[in-house]
C-alpha cells in the first residue's frame, strides 16, 4: 500500500515526526520533490536531528530510503547528511537514488544568491539553496540527470553548452566571475564517484515493491500553500508540494496512492515572505515562538525565526482539500496549554466581503482575519495517550478544527517524541 504524508500549509507542520513514527510500520520511504532548502526535525532514541534530503524513515534498520526523480539532488549534501547521522550512532541506512533524479550544482546556489541580491526589496525570501535555478534548468532542459554522469563524452559536450549559456548571464546580468567548463566537468565526475553506489532505477524498484505488497510512504516537503500552481504564488517553492505529485516524483501510477495523511499544525507558522493572514506580532508572537516546537519555532534549515499566527481554518481547509486528504494528523497541540483563550481564524474579510474560501494572492494580500475565540485548557497534556483523557476544552478545540477542515483527525501529536501521539477514532461526518 502507498501512503503519502504531506503538509496543509506553509511547511513546518511536523511532517518529519509523523513520517518517522509511521515509518516504523513501513518498508520504503520516498522523498519525491524539493531539495535541501527545507528540513524535518526528528527526535528519537538517537537524539535530535534536522534532516534535509534524507527521508525521515532512515532511523529504522528495516526500511529503504528512496530519493525520487522529482528531488533536487545536491550530491555532496546527501553524502554528508548520511555521514552526519552515522557519526552519531545511527546504523548506515539503505539509500537508493533515482537514475532520473537531476543534480543541483554549486552554480545553482550562486545564481540563487545573485538573483536575490539583484531583486533586493522585491526578493522571494529564498533560502539560497539553489532550488529555483535548479528547477528552472530542469524545465528549460539544461539540467543534468544522474544517468548522464555515466556517459563522459556526452556529458562533456553538454557541460560546454550549458556553461556558455550560464556565462552570458554571469557576465552581462550579474557581473560575476565566469564558470570554467573543464572545472565543472571534473566536478561532475567527482559527483559520479560519490553517488554511483546508490544509483538505481527506483521506479522499477517501487513497481516491484508494490507488486509484493510492500508498505510505501511518500514524504513531501513544505506544504500546499507553497505549491507553485495552487499556493501563494510567487512566494512559493519551485516543485509541487501536493500529494498528487508524489506519484510523478516517485515514478509510480497515481492510482497507487491509497491514503493521504495531511499534517496540520494546531497554530500557524511560516518561514519566508508572502501573505500570512492570521499572523501575530510583538510579545504575543514571541511567546508562541519561544514555546513552539522543541526549542522554539526556527527553520530547520536556515535557523530563521518563523513567523507566528493563530490557526487559520481558511488556509488549512484549502490545503487539506488540495492534498486530497483522507486523514489529518494534528500536531504541536501541547504548545497551546499556556493560553487562557485561543483565537482561531475562521474567515477572511476582503474589501468588506467575508469569505471562507482561500483566494488568489492578489486578494489574499488584502485579507483581514475573522477570529473566533476558544477557551484554553491551561494544563500540560504531554504524556496523555487516551483522547478521552484530554481536558474538555482541548477536545472542543480539536473538534472545532475538525469541523472547519471537513476531514477526520485521526492522530493528535502532543509532544515532539516519536510516540507522543494520540490515536483517535473520529466521529466526524461530512
Amino acid at each position: 500500500m502507498v501512503k503519502a504524508i504531506v503538509g496543509a500549509n506553509w511547511g513546518d507542520e511536523g511532517k518529519g515526526k509523523i513520517t518517522d513514527m509511521l515509518a516504523e510500520k513501513s518498508d520504503i520511504i520516498v522523498r519525491f520533490q524539493g531539495g535541501s532548502n527545507a528540513g524535518h526535525t526528528i527526535i528519537n532514541g538517537y537524539g535530535k536531528f534536522a534532516l534535509h534530503l534524507l527521508p525521515s524513515g532512515v532511523f529504522y534498520n528495516h526500511t529503504t530510503s528512496v530519493i525520487g526523480n522529482g528531488v533536487a539532488l545536491n550530491i555532496p549534501y546527501l553524502i554528508n547528511e548520511i555521514k552526519g547521522i552515522t557519526d552519531r550512532g545511527v546504523p548506515t541506512p539503505k539509500v537508493l537514488v533515482s537514475d532520473r533524479a537531476q543534480i543541483l550544482m554549486p552554480y545553482h546556489v550562486d545564481f540563487d544568491t545573485y538573483e536575490e541580491a539583484r531583486l533586493a526589496g522585491n526578493s522571494f525570501g529564498s533560502t539560497k539553496s539553489g532550488i529555483a535555478p535548479f528547477y528552472s534548468d530542469k524545465y528549460a532542459k539544461i539540467g543534468f540527470q544522474v544517468s548522464e554522469l555515466f556517459d563522459e563524452v556526452s556529458l562533456k559536450e553538454k557541460v560546454q553548452r550549458v556553461v556558455e549559456y550560464k556565462n552570458v548571464l554571469l557576465e552581462h546580468l550579474y557581473h560575476k566571475p565566469l564558470l570554467d567548463a573543464e572545472e565543472v566537468f571534473k566536478l561532475m565526475l567527482s559527483y559520479r564517484d560519490m553517488i554511483e553506489p546508490f544509483v538505481t532505477d527506483t521506479s522499477s524498484f517501487l513497481h516491484d515493491a508494490i507488486a509484493q505488497g510492500k508498505n510505501i510512504l511518500l514524504e513531501g516537503q513544505l506544504g500546499a500553500l507553497k505549491d507553485p500552481d495552487h499556493g501563494i504564488y510567487p512566494m512559493v517553492t519551485s516543485s509541487s508540494t501536493l500529494a498528487a505529485y508524489g506519484a510523478i516524483g516517485a515514478g509510480i501510477p497515481a492510482s497507487e496512492i491509497k491514503d493521504v495523511v495531511t499534517v496540520v499544525k494546531a497554530y500557524s507558522s511560516a518561514v519566508g515572505g508572502g501573505a500570512f493572514v492570521s499572523e501575530i506580532f510583538g510579545e504575543e508572537g514571541d511567546e508562541l515562538r519561544r514555546r513552539g516546537g522543541d526549542g522554539g519555532e526556527f527553520g530547520a534549515t536556515t535557523g530563521r525565526p518563523r513567523r507566528m499566527g493563530w490557526f487559520d481554518a481558511v488556509a488549512s481547509r484549502y490545503g487539506v482539500r488540495m492534498q486530497g486528504t483522507s486523514e489529518v494528523a494534528l500536531t504541536v497541540l501541547d504548545v497551546l496549554g499556556y493560553l487562557d483563550e485561543i483565537p482561531m481564524c475562521v474567515g477572511y474579510e476582503i474589501d468588506g466581503v467575508i469569505t471562507k474560501n482561500f483566494p488568489t494572492t492578489n486578494k489574499l494580500e488584502k485579507a483581514k482575519p475573522i477570529l473566533k475565540v476558544f477557551p484554553g485548557w491551561k494544563s500540560e497534556i504531554r504524556g496523555i495517550t487516551n483522547y478521552n483523557e484530554l481536558p474538555e476544552n482541548c477536545r472542543k478545540y480539536i473538534e472545532a478544527i475538525e469541523e472547519e477542515l471537513q476531514c477526520q483527525i485521526t492522530m493528535v501529536s502532543n509532544g515532539p517524541g516519536r510516540h507522543e501521539i494520540i490515536y483517535r477514532v473520529s466521529s466526524f461526518k461530512k
